[in-house]
């Protein structure tokens, strides 16, 4: 079956989207027998794949088609139930590739609701009633306020390490001793402890904000995102932009959208990703808000994202990606130009947010990425950001034979130095010279100037540049030794070093956290026939190996 992670509020099945004033509420109400697949059903607001599909798309209507929300509320529709978390029984039938990459797009998910409080206006809060447990305690975790009822039913817990034998993989770990300060003896007993904390205790741990008595939750969550919202600079009377269908056409061996096409080479393994660059000048910033979801910045970054995750879940096997370019760099500079000159607008900020986003699902995708600058291509400036994530970039050394093409060469624009960090923080350009800061001042003296392939080896942006002869040999040979290596090794390889520089939240968890749920989820005593995960609800008793490793 085929993974498609488009849809809207019209097909929601899993979550109910309101907008009052400056509010808005999504309350989770899972349809039972909604789920991707046959063989689980989705009790007790228990989620898969397709519940974090909707909630991804919803975070992502409200930046842009809500500019008047300030604030959203994240509540249950069931009574007495809040969450119960990722479903078991869909992890428990589920192959390994596709519970990491679950978990890996419902902690990108996480971090987008982050990232719209800290940085769109948008600020989220959760209001919690009868059981949170697991990874619905994660996404409370997710928000910046939780409000708690106090009664003797709601309690939070994340029981993943007493009953399934694996870790809090949504970030849950990461985000209470970083994010909540929780002290480490008290999330040690908190995480061992399956029935979770309630009442007095919760609050006075820092695992929830706010206890409120039942009968005066609606009230009380009303009051706190009435103030939160008071503090938002989000514009009251603009109008949002529709996030209108994404077209696509899949074909046996092609992925097609307007700006973005996808080549699949399934025998030597390997997707090639070409971005056109736009066909005409950066429009007026008034024209940008006529334009919507087709002004070309932002109709890159939908495709981009869509065709990152549909090649993560539905071609698993496709180890390389291929990055290339084709147009006029010129014109995708006078782009960069529009989203540097107008960054107070709160679309543009939206846009250049959203593009931070996308670049982020490259990094952290268990793939190898390779970027080729060639004659024609438009590297330049929020493209060239796709080369400096790639884990090598090969560029020609003149033209092409027979080819007439200006060229390869590169663009630094603003937008290279700082608008769209990685997730340690750094621009990538920082991330990359961590070991000559001094290098990235350099740089910026480059603004706007063409980098042909000589200066860029010098100047250490690309890491190599074979002339026309041996362009071809050097590119296929690299990317067959690719193919060739563990794809267990490479994965390992690629998130140490991609994320040089400082340790932050995202990195912990992209990192260290989704590196050792990985080794996790493959164990015996999580996923053996004996292990806790197989027999969850069985009512038979995991047998574990006691050896620690």
């Amino acid at each position: 079956m085929m993974i498609d992670f488009r849809t809207d509020p019209s097909r929601y099945r899993h979550w109910k989207l309101r907008c009052e004033g400056a509010t808005a509420t999504l309350a989770m109400d899972v349809d039972e027998g909604g789920g991707l697949e046959p063989g689980y059903e989705l009790k007790l607001n228990s989620y898969d794949l397709g519940v974090d599909i909707e909630l991804n798309d919803a975070v992502q209507r409200l930046r842009f088609e809500h500019p008047e929300i300030r604030s959203v509320i994240i509540t249950s529709g069931k009574e007495r139930v809040f969450c119960a978390g990722a479903n078991i029984r869909m992890l428990a039938q589920a192959s390994h590739p596709f519970k990491v990459n679950f978990c890996k797009f419902t902690n990108e998910t996480r971090i987008a609701i982050e990232d719209a409080t800290r940085n769109s206006g948008q600020f989220y809060l959760t209001a919690i009633s009868g059981s949170c447990a697991g990874g619905g305690y994660e996404l409370a975790l997710a928000t910046d306020y939780i409000l708690m009822a106090d009664d003797r039913s709601t309690s939070v817990s994340l029981p993943e390490l007493p009953l399934l034998a694996v870790l809090p993989a949504t970030g849950g770990l990461t985000r209470l001793v970083d994010k909540r300060r929780v002290r480490k003896d008290r999330a040690d007993f908190f995480c061992t402890t399956a029935e979770g904390v309630k009442g007095k205790r919760a609050v006075d741990w820092r695992l929830v904000d706010e206890m409120v008595a039942r009968t005066q939750m609606s009230e009380a969550v009303a009051r706190r995102a009435t103030e939160f919202a008071a503090r938002s600079d989000r514009p009251a009377n603009e109008r949002g932009i529709l996030l209108g269908p994404l077209l696509r056409d899949i074909g046996a061996q092609t992925i097609k959208y307007d700006h973005l096409a996808v080549e699949l080479d399934r025998q030597r393994s390997v997707a090639t990703l070409t971005v056109s660059g736009p066909a005409r000048p950066a429009p007026s910033r008034e024209e940008l808000h006529n334009l919507g979801c087709e002004f070309y910045p932002l109709a890159v970054a939908r495709e981009l994202e869509d065709a990152i995750l549909h090649l993560r879940c539905n071609e698993e096997t496709i180890h390389t990606w291929v990055f290339r370019t084709r147009g006029d760099a010129g014109l995708v500079y006078s782009y960069d130009q529009l989203l540097i000159e107008n960054s107070g607008d709160w679309l543009v900020r939206e846009i250049r947010l959203y593009l931070k986003r996308v670049l982020k699902r490259i990094d952290v995708s268990s793939r190898s990425i390779f970027a080729l600058i060639e004659p024609g291509s438009c590297f330049a400036g929020t493209l060239f950001e796709i080369a400096l994530a790639a884990d090598r970039t090969y560029m020609l050394r003149g033209t092409g034979r027979g080819e007439q093409l200006p060229p390869s060469a590169i663009w630094l624009t603003e937008m290279n130095f700082g608008a769209l960090p990685m997730g340690n923080g750094l621009s990538r350009l920082a991330s990359r010279f961590t070991g000559e800061p001094k290098q990235t001042d350099e740089l910026h003296k480059r603004l706007g100037a063409e980098i042909d392939a000589t200066l860029a080896e010098q100047l250490g942006l690309v890491s190599f540049t074979p002339d026309d002869i041996d362009w071809e040999d050097e590119v296929r040979l690299a990317i067959e030794e690719r193919a060739a290596f563990s794809s267990d090794a490479l994965t390992g390889m690629e998130a140490s070093l991609r994320f040089a520089g400082p340790e932050t939240l995202e990195t912990k968890i992209f990192g260290r956290l989704s590196a050792w749920q990985n080794w996790i989820f493959q164990r015996p005593n999580a996923v053996g026939e004996k292990g806790a995960l197989k027999l969850y609800g069985t009512g038979r008793r995991a047998e574990f190996d006691a050896r620690r490793a």
